[in-house]
């Protein structure tokens, strides 16, 4: 038969089996008595204690025998006999001993503890968090208050139990679950049974997802022209909407590089700055740094504003140094600064922006102009079913070696839809495009101003045909959907033109349909064309789900375009017909391809072609071809492009991107990494190889081993990141590349 009493009613009892334990001191009636009403006034839980057998010695000691508990407030305290003090509120327990809070589970041979300051010290302990999967061991646990824990010469893991994957040991460790974070001293871990190098006085980290200051995961890089690296990243949490990222990075070959990024957001406003440097870098023999800040903010009332602004010390800062290469084969940093206004049908922009260009001594690039500053209003109202908009800009543009000088465009349109309905619609549209431009004098030789006004009409229909039909029992949908666009602008001699922003517009479906072939003002193509396209699309009668799409178009010219960017003008007044197919084969497969086909010359420009195979989450394939031609052989452009991610069973799974030229017959760029993810930790390895500059090739290994709950990615350096960015189809496996959100975000 099992007791079970609340401690305040301990002694009535006493009195009660007087014969059995001797006669109870009436005074430690009263003295109880007082505390049961000190308990309920203030609003303390009572004691509780329960056994197969509880005897009191007097009025002040108790002692339960045989799976004995004592239970109080959110705490559980098992052992084979407990001893309970009433004077000094203090707890013995011996055999088996087990305590259970809300969060925390601890296990041990022996514990002492005074109930009311909440310490107390237990041999031997194995501990665990109910919230996490932490858990560990050591030779003595000290309670230092509620909810926080010291513990003396042990280890512990985030690994299930049973598993002891990897361990930290530590001289001592403190566990504060008020705070939920953790501080361990003289600690190093130990993976698979076998000391690592990794060492250190002191770290600290979380014990839950929230955003704490610690250590990250560190990575080792290995380059041949750099040697070795390594990298460690140091989250600081400063506050709930600031944050700090400090990177350590030693390069054997250059020194030491410190990269820091701080981030804050506010109601308004959010931004990020990032700084670092390296002293005397041993290579190159030069101090380098860089610095970055991009900041967005509204003001209200439809006011809004950006700043950004990048710095690099030197051309060949990002090739050498940066760890991705998005980053490395950046050569333009843009510096501007913005303010916008959205009101309705009314908006405008006023802007200063200038860059800095990396130049590769082997492959010169033009420098932008700089805007100073930017000047844009547009608006656009509907007046009696006709669309009015007008656009008006004025730029300084100012370089140092070219034409300075400033552009003014204003351009009124107005569009009107004769026809406008579901299978039909016919658009007409007309622009006027004016331009002034002021010429520093005597850097061209129209002199110091010109004017411009080009007037643009042009003309949108099209209709969409449909039928149903069935095909094995199955019910689908074919679409007929022709389109005729026809654009009218006279010609105009802009040769003596300086050239500040105008490129030519790429040909595709999207950029068939523009008036003007050129991209920006200092341009404007003279044109007495018709573009003619025409898409049939195959749906799934019940879902609408489109399963093939095929689409041909071409534009035809009364003559051939005279306005060019300073080349040769054109000599045929028919464009390359483009021609482009995209299906689902199946549902794991899919086609996507475009050609630009020549047919004066009988030959494709351009083309391409990818498919991907995907057939389960975390498995997927894409194989593409890209071909364009160009007059010198050796500039035609004959590629291969794959990427992959395949899950290889054994927790292992692969991400890969390769691009390999035929026309050279060599690799072009080499990404690939191995990712290992079990219950407590994963492991990358990954190779890079791409080229940083003309006739210069990186090759870089690394290697990083994550620790769940204990070194994290999140804000530090993932290698494979952009690797998987990169990769079309790419699913986030299950696990902690999904399951936890970045402490990082503010």
């Amino acid at each position: 038969m099992r007791f079970s009493f609340p401690l305040f009613l301990l002694p009535f009892v006493c009195l009660s089996l007087q014969p059995l334990q001797g006669q109870a001191e009436p005074q430690a009636v009263l003295k109880n008595d007082t505390a049961k009403k000190k308990q309920v006034a203030e609003g303390e839980a009572p004691t509780v204690i329960t056994a197969d057998s509880v005897t009191a010695q007097g009025s002040q000691v108790f002692e339960a025998i045989g799976d004995a508990e004592l239970r109080k407030d959110d705490q559980l305290i098992r052992a084979d006999r407990l001893k309970f003090l009433q004077e000094t509120n203090e707890l013995f327990a011996d055999g088996n001993v087990r305590v259970e809070n809300s969060d925390t589970s601890m296990a041990g041979p022996s514990l002492k503890m005074n109930m009311d300051s909440k310490t107390g010290e237990m041999r031997q302990p194995a501990f665990s968090m109910n919230d996490s999967t932490f858990r560990g061991t050591s030779e003595l646990m000290s309670i230092e208050g509620k909810q926080r824990y010291n513990f003396e010469h042990g280890s512990f893991t985030s690994c299930p139990a049973g598993n002891n994957d990897w361990l930290l040991k530590f001289s001592e460790l403190d566990l504060d679950r008020n705070t939920q974070t953790g501080h361990a001293y003289n600690a190093r871990i130990e993976f698979m049974g076998v000391p690592t190098p990794l060492y250190t006085p002191w770290m600290s980290f979380p014990l839950d997802n929230r955003r704490q200051s610690g250590f990250l995961a560190p990575t080792y890089r290995y380059t041949k022209i750099a040697g070795n690296e390594i990298a460690v990243p140091f989250y600081w949490n400063i506050g709930s909407n600031y944050d700090a990222t400090i990177l350590y990075r030693d390069i054997a070959k250059r020194g030491t590089l410190y990269d820091s990024e701080f981030r804050y957001m506010g109601s308004s406003y959010r931004g990020q700055l990032e700084y670092g440097e390296l002293s005397q870098d041993k290579l190159a023999q030069l101090n380098r740094s860089h610095a970055s800040l991009v900041h967005q903010q509204s003001f209200g009332g439809g006011f809004s504003g950006t700043l950004n602004f990048n710095q690099a010390s030197d051309n060949a800062y990002y090739r050498d140094l940066a760890l991705t290469p998005a980053i490395a084969l950046q050569r333009i940093l843009p510096r501007e600064a913005a303010l916008f206004y959205t009101g309705g049908w009314l908006t405008a922009s006023v802007r200063g922006q200038n860059f800095q260009t990396f130049q590769d001594p082997a492959s010169l690039i033009a420098t932008p102009y700089a805007r100073l500053p930017q000047l844009s209003l547009g608006a656009q109202q509907v007046f009696a079913g006709a669309a009015l908009s007008m656009n008006a800009e004025y730029v300084d543009f100012k370089h140092p070696t070219l034409v300075n000088g400033k552009r003014t465009v204003f351009i009124p349109s107005i569009t009107y839809p004769l026809v406008k309905d579901p299978a039909y619609y016919i658009t007409p549209k007309l622009t006027v495009h004016n331009t002034q431009y002021d010429i520093a004098s005597s850097q061209t030789a129209i002199g110091s101003a010109y004017s411009r006004s080009i007037p643009i009409s042009s003309l949108d229909s099209g209709m969409t045909l449909e039928r149903d039909f069935t095909f094995s029992e199955h019910e689908f949908v074919q679409t007929l959907e022709p389109r005729i666009f026809y654009v009218n602008i006279p010609y105009v001699n802009q040769d003596k033109l300086p050239i500040f922003d105008t490129t030519a517009a790429p040909f595709n479906f999207a950029q068939m349909y523009i008036e003007n072939q050129f991209v920006g003002s200092d341009r404007i193509s003279d044109a007495n064309q018709v573009t003619t396209a025409l898409t049939s699309r195959l749906l799934d009668g019940e879902t609408g789900n489109e399963y093939l799409r095929g689409a041909v178009g071409q534009r035809f010219s009364s003559q051939a375009q005279r306005v060019t960017l300073g080349g040769p003008a054109a000599t045929t007044n028919q464009s390359d017909v483009l021609i482009g197919v995209t299906g689902r084969v199946s549902t794991t497969l899919i086609l996507d391809s475009l050609g630009q086909y020549n047919p004066s010359k009988s030959r494709f420009e351009n083309f391409f072609m990818t498919s991907r195979y995907r057939p389960e989450a975390g498995k997927v394939f894409n194989l593409g071809y890209r071909y364009s031609f160009n007059p010198v052989q050796t500039n035609t452009l004959k590629q291969l492009d794959m990427s992959t991610q395949w899950l290889l069973g054994g927790h292992w799974h692969m991400v890969a991107q390769v691009q390999y030229s035929l026309q050279a017959n060599r690799m072009v760029q080499v990404l690939g990494g191995l990712e290992y993810l079990k219950d407590c930790w994963s492991i990358r390895f990954g190779v890079q190889q791409f080229a940083t500059a003309l006739n210069v090739t990186t090759d870089v290994v690394f290697f990083q081993l994550e620790l769940s709950e204990l070194i994290r990615i999140d804000n530090g350096i993932d290698p494979l990141a952009a690797l998987r960015l990169s990769v079309p189809g790419y699913t986030k496996m299950s696990g902690r590349e999904s399951a936890k959100p970045a402490r990082s975000s503010p």
